[in-house]
């Protein structure tokens, strides 16, 4: 699923609309009534974690405040939209993903943020799927064929056609009102008020660490390829209980999850994509054999994680 760095992008894809007037709509969302944004003006573009949000008010309403600027919007500020103003989502690592991964990451992101029962907001929350994008005045177009034998382009689950003539396409994200974003900016890695204190608090516990980085109360954003590869970084076994590391190491994991999120974005910025040291690997950088298994707490949510025995050891309780 895009994590925080990617939905930034999409937000950057967004803001140049905000303002103006929905023309006319389309998309196979059985979410929600896509006629209802017809004539609406878009008045608002905010993202939180792995959500977007888009506002919309009545045409004739007074427009009001924009989204705050935020790291992304800096970074368009400084000629970095321009490579990315018509191109699609890029990780440059196989999409190898199993379905049932999805839809254990779908099952999870529906405790992250309840949905507003009732009638519709003025607030439209976008979740996205495994390859979940927004185009902006351009359709996605099949680059292979299906099983079947098939070319056929994705299908649009929204599409907003604007009054200036330009259009955005939403694939594969779920779709709700709600009144009002839900959301921490203390725990968005992406956010100027990201709350190093409280992500340490969490990353003490007992829990194993490949556990809390994935937790969204503290980590908003952060998902399995930011995890799998600042693991790595850091040179910590994912495995290895918060509580049995020093100070100094979880400070370290940290700074990695800060400065890979950040560096993930501004190469999204500049029409690059990642090429990841562990995440899918078979060898990592320095030619050791690769580990891949599936972890998560009993019960809970399973992801698939790598790491290298040899560069990310075992810490047991003691070793510290």
């Amino acid at each position: 699923m895009p994590e925080g760095p990617s939905v930034r992008k999409f937000q950057l894809l967004t803001s140049p609309f905000v303002g103006q007037v929905v023309a006319k709509v389309g998309g196979s969302s059985r979410k929600i009534n896509v006629n209802d944004l017809n004539a609406l003006r878009l008045q608002d573009s905010q993202v939180h974690g792995k959500n977007l949000y888009l506002a919309f008010v009545a045409a004739e309403g007074p427009l009001g405040p924009t989204a705050e600027k935020t790291v992304l919007q800096s970074e368009a500020a400084s000629g970095a939209s321009s490579p990315v103003q018509s191109r699609q989502e890029q990780v440059h690592a196989p999409q190898t993903h199993p379905l049932e991964e999805e839809l254990q990451e779908l099952h999870h992101s529906r405790s992250e943020v309840p949905d507003t029962a009732g009638s519709p907001g003025s607030w439209l929350r976008f979740h996205f799927g495994l390859f979940g994008s927004i185009r902006a005045n351009e359709f996605s177009r099949a680059n292979k064929a299906n099983k079947r034998g098939d070319w056929k382009d994705p299908i649009p689950r929204l599409v907003l056609h604007f009054e200036s003539g330009g259009f955005l396409v939403f694939y594969n994200c779920r779709m709700h009102w709600c009144s009002s974003p839900r959301a921490d900016p203390a725990s968005d890695i992406l956010s100027v008020e990201f709350h190093r204190g409280r992500a340490l608090d969490a990353l003490r516990t007992p829990d194993p660490v490949c556990y809390t980085l994935l937790d969204q109360r503290y980590f908003s954003g952060l998902g399995n390829i930011i995890k799998n590869e600042i693991l790595y970084l850091a040179k910590i076994h994912p495995l290895t209980e918060g509580s049995v590391l020093a100070l100094s190491d979880l400070e370290r994991l940290l700074d990695c999850a800060i400065q890979f999120s950040s560096d993930w974005l501004h190469s999204k910025l500049h029409g690059k994509g990642l090429h990841p040291q562990i995440y899918q690997k078979e060898q990592c950088p320095l030619g050791h054999a690769v580990m891949k298994g599936t972890l998560g707490p009993s019960g809970g949510f399973q992801r698939l994680t790598w790491w290298c025995p040899q560069c990310q050891p075992v810490v047991l309780s003691g070793d510290e």
